[in-house]
């Protein structure tokens, strides 16, 4: 099911009635309704998937359970391995089979020797990464004892497929949302209207400004042998806006569902692109993950306290890996590994620290040095961007050499040039509120605070105008693949 469907649209309300209305309560009532909702929403896709989650629950569940009576040191160990590897397991196949069949093949090929061995047509289960990266929070925090393992089945079933978040994250930890569904929740009408409020700008971020972007970005890419370097520029633009409309937009809207039930998810996007340096970009991109491969492979491995090749290796590890996760595909792997090599020079030289607060905190212009390093950090994301969205390396190669010639200074045209407009000027007037917005968990959230109730009133309904009016096709949400 769809954040930006009709079926969302009709599910939300009724939860929602259920929920406050009916079964308040109750508290294990509650829980037990929003693991039926959960499953009703991911089941709307392929209620046979639903096994996986269901299964990953049991498994998890119950090495949870057995960590708590166990003191053995290699029978912990032996039950955390098992966890890891029942649940990665299940990640390889589904996502990852093909990939390094293909690759074993290839390379066997580059020697001479010719081996048969047929793919398997594999549907890739919405979320997988997802659910399975909670799951393991769980086992992980469980086993190094920080969190204590629970032995209410519905609540544990509850924290693993919580629909707001269960297809593309935030990835939530345990020792953060899993204690939530203990505990007696009472309806906050401010926390409500606010957790509203994010959803509306998550469904502008989505359906106005990624789902455009989209439209634009994929005719040039698929397409790209046609079109001169300063289009696919343009074309690099689009997705950029795209990607980050699209995932930041599906956080927004998971967040504020998430408190429409009383329960709090954390922030998942802090405005990454007006960045100073890469290192504050990935504090400010898809937190959720970036944390989790910190906190449960980087610091593991060392993090950055050895020697000058451990943290190097360390860096370029954590980011490949990274990439990796995102998708069963050479381009992302190099799109990992530009990100090390740009965070590395930070890393080396201990400056990937330097920017920790907000850009321009507490005023409206960013300095020339500001502005500066924002617009480079800016750029050098944007060609990752082209790696991450194109077929294959050679797509990606030839992509990029197209933009290195002389084209590049040419004026830009594709088919839908003209239609194209309206979307750049929407795309300036978004980044234009998000930077006025930037110092807060989302763009528009001190409305309640700065503005009076009629005008307030008017921005809502005038977004609401905007995403009806100016709204794409529906399109599934870009982070699904993943």
């Amino acid at each position: 099911m769809l954040f930006n469907s009709i079926d969302f649209a009709i599910f939300l309300p009724i939860v929602f009635i259920l929920y406050w209305f009916v079964i308040y309560k109750n508290l294990n009532f509650q829980n037990f309704l929003i693991v039926i909702a959960s499953y009703t929403f991911y089941g709307w896709w392929d209620w046979k998937f639903l096994s996986l989650i269901i299964f990953s629950t049991v498994v998890d569940y119950s090495i949870g359970v057995l960590l708590s009576k166990e003191e053995s040191v290699l029978k912990r160990k032996t039950l955390l391995f098992a966890s890891i590897t029942i649940n990665l397991g299940f990640l390889g196949v589904f996502k990852y089979y093909n990939f390094f069949l293909d690759n074993f093949i290839s390379t066997f090929s580059f020697f001479g020797m010719e081996i048969n061995a047929n793919s398997l047509n594999i549907i890739l289960p919405v979320g997988i990464s997802f659910y399975t990266f909670q799951t393991l929070s769980y086992t992980i925090d469980v086993f190094n004892k920080k969190l204590e393992p629970t032995k209410n089945f519905i609540a544990f079933s509850a924290f693993v497929s919580f629909f707001p978040q269960l297809v593309a994250g935030p990835i939530e930890r345990a020792t953060n949302l899993l204690p939530q569904f203990y505990k007696k929740r009472k309806f906050d009408y401010a926390n409500a209207v606010d957790g509203m409020r994010q959803i509306l700008w998550g469904l502008l971020k989505k359906i106005v400004i990624a789902d455009n972007c989209a439209q634009f970005a994929n005719e040039i890419f698929n397409n790209s042998a046609e079109y001169g370097g300063s289009t696919l520029v343009l074309g690099a633009l689009f997705f950029t806006f795209q990607i980050y409309g699209d995932f930041s937009g599906y956080s927004d809207i998971a967040i504020g569902t998430s408190r429409l039930f009383g329960m709090n998810l954390k922030q998942n996007f802090a405005f990454p692109y007006f960045s100073r340096d890469i290192a504050e970009f990935w504090r400010r991109w898809h937190i959720s993950l970036s944390t989790w491969f910190r906190d449960y492979l980087y610091i593991p491995l060392g993090g950055s306290y050895g020697g000058t090749w451990i943290r190097i290796r360390n860096t370029f590890i954590i980011f490949i890996i990274s990439g990796f996760w995102h998708g069963a595909n050479w381009t992302f792997i190099v799109w990992g590994a530009l990100n090390a090599i740009y965070f590395l020079p930070l890393l080396l030289t201990n400056n990937n620290r330097n920017n920790i607060d907000t850009i321009a905190q507490g005023k409206f212009f960013p300095n020339i040095k500001e502005f500066s390093f924002m617009s480079l950090t800016f750029a050098l994301t944007v060609f990752t961007w082209i790696f991450f969205r194109a077929n294959n390396i050679q797509h990606a190669t030839s992509y990029i050499s197209e933009i290195l010639s002389s084209s590049l200074f040419t004026i830009p045209k594709f088919a839908g040039m003209q239609s194209a407009l309206t979307t750049i000027i929407l795309v300036g007037i978004f980044t234009l509120v998000e930077w006025v917005g930037r110092e807060e968990q989302y763009a528009i959230a001190r409305l309640e605070n700065k503005l009076k109730r009629p005008m307030r009133f008017a921005i809502y309904y005038l977004i609401i105008f905007v995403i009806f009016w100016f709204g794409a096709k529906e399109q599934q949400f870009i982070y699904f693949q993943f």
